[in-house]
C-alpha cells in the first residue's frame, strides 16, 4: 500500500531575519508545494525520483537499505543532503526504515524550484511526517532556520509564528485584506540562498530587541490593516528598518525606484519573490524590465 503526504510552499511577509530572533512574523502557506509517495519494494534499496512541476525528473539516486550508502545518483551533493536527512530521521525515530522491506519514493513539486516556495522545508515536512518525527527537530539538524517554513507546510490559514525561548509558537490568523486585489508576488528571475542569507545577518550588531519590538509592531498592524494606504506604509517601514539593519538598500531602490506603488523582499534579500502593491495594469513595469512570472496574491495564498 502507498503512503502519500503532502506539504504547501510558504511566503514569509513580514520578519524576514528578525524572526530569528524571536519576532513575530507573519506567514502565509501558498496554493503550490510539494509531495512525496513511498511504495514499499521487495529489494532491500531505496529508490528515489524527484520530479519538478513539469513532470520531468530533476534528480534520482538509490541507496542500499541496510548500509545507507549511496548506489548511484544522478547528482551527488544534493544525495549527501537527502541521505543526511534521512539518516537525521532515524536517530530521532529508530524504527523508521526498519521494517524489513525497500523502498521507492517519488517527490513532486507544483512549483518551479527557483521560485523559492520550499522545496526544501516541503521536503523536510514530508520526510518527518513519513517518518513519524518532529518536523522542526528534523529541520534543526539538517538545515537549520526559524521554522516558520516548517509551519506554513502544516497549516492551511496565514500564521503568525513566533521562536520563543526557541520553541516554535504558531497562531492562526484571518489574513484576508480586502484590498487583496492589488497586491502581487513578482519573482526576480533568481533564487536566493536563505541559508547564505541567515549567516551573513548573524555576523551583523545591532540591537536585537528594539529591531523585534519594531518588527512585531508593524506586523500587528499589517494583519489588521483595513486599507491600502495604511498597508503600503507599514511595508515602506519595514523595508527601510531591514535595509538599516542590513547596510542593503531597498529593493526598490536599487532596482525599481521609479515604480509608484509600494514593493517589499520576502524572506532573504536578494532574490525570488517580492510583494508589490497596484493593478494589473501596473504589472506591465515589472514585464517591460524582465520580471515576467507575476502572480497576483489571490492566486498564491492558499
Amino acid at each position: 500500500m502507498n503512503k502519500e503526504f503532502y506539504s504547501n510552499g510558504k511566503l514569509l511577509i513580514t520578519g524576514e531575519y528578525a524572526v530569528l530572533d524571536g519576532a513575530k512574523a507573519l506567514a502565509i502557506p501558498t496554493r503550490y508545494g510539494q509531495s512525496l509517495t513511498v511504495k514499499e519494494i521487495d529489494s532491500k534499496i531505496i529508490s528515489w525520483r524527484s520530479l519538478d512541476e513539469k513532470d520531468e525528473v530533476w534528480f534520482d539516486v538509490e541507496y542500499n537499505l541496510e548500509s545507507m550508502n549511496e548506489i548511484s545518483s544522478s547528482n551527488r551533493e544534493i544525495s549527501k543532503t537527502l541521505l543526511n536527512i534521512l539518516n537525521e530521521a532515524r536517530r530521532l525515530n529508530p524504527n523508521f526504515l526498519k521494517d524489513g522491506s525497500g523502498f521507492a519514493i517519488e517527490t513532486k513539486l507544483t512549483f518551479p524550484r527557483d521560485w523559492g516556495l520550499g522545496t526544501s522545508s516541503t521536503l523536510i515536512s514530508n520526510i518527518a511526517q513519513w517518518a513519524n518525527v518532529n518536523p522542526y527537530q528534523l529541520l534543526e539538524n539538517t538545515f537549520g532556520g526559524s521554522g516558520y517554513d516548517i509551519a506554513c507546510a502544516q497549516h492551511k490559514t496565514p500564521i503568525l509564528y513566533q521562536l520563543e525561548k526557541s520553541i516554535p509558537t504558531v497562531q492562526e490568523v484571518n489574513f484576508d485584506p480586502s484590498f487583496k486585489d492589488r497586491l502581487f508576488f513578482v519573482h526576480l528571475n533568481k533564487k536566493q540562498n536563505s541559508r547564505e542569507g541567515i549567516t551573513q545577518f548573524r555576523q551583523l550588531k545591532f540591537n536585537t530587541g528594539e529591531l523585534v519590538n519594531i518588527i512585531e509592531n508593524i506586523t500587528s498592524k499589517m494583519v489588521s490593516s483595513r486599507d491600502l494606504a495604511t498597508f503600503e506604509t507599514l511595508l515602506d517601514q519595514h523595508e527601510s528598518v531591514i535595509s538599516e539593519i542590513l547596510k542593503t538598500p531597498t529593493i526598490k531602490k536599487s532596482h525599481f525606484h521609479d515604480y509608484a506603488g509600494s514593493i517589499k523582499s520576502l524572506g532573504a534579500w536578494g532574490g525570488d519573490f517580492i510583494l508589490v502593491t497596484g493593478d494589473r495594469s501596473s504589472m506591465e513595469y515589472f514585464r517591460q524590465k524582465g520580471y515576467t512570472t507575476i502572480i497576483p496574491f489571490t492566486e498564491l495564498v492558499l
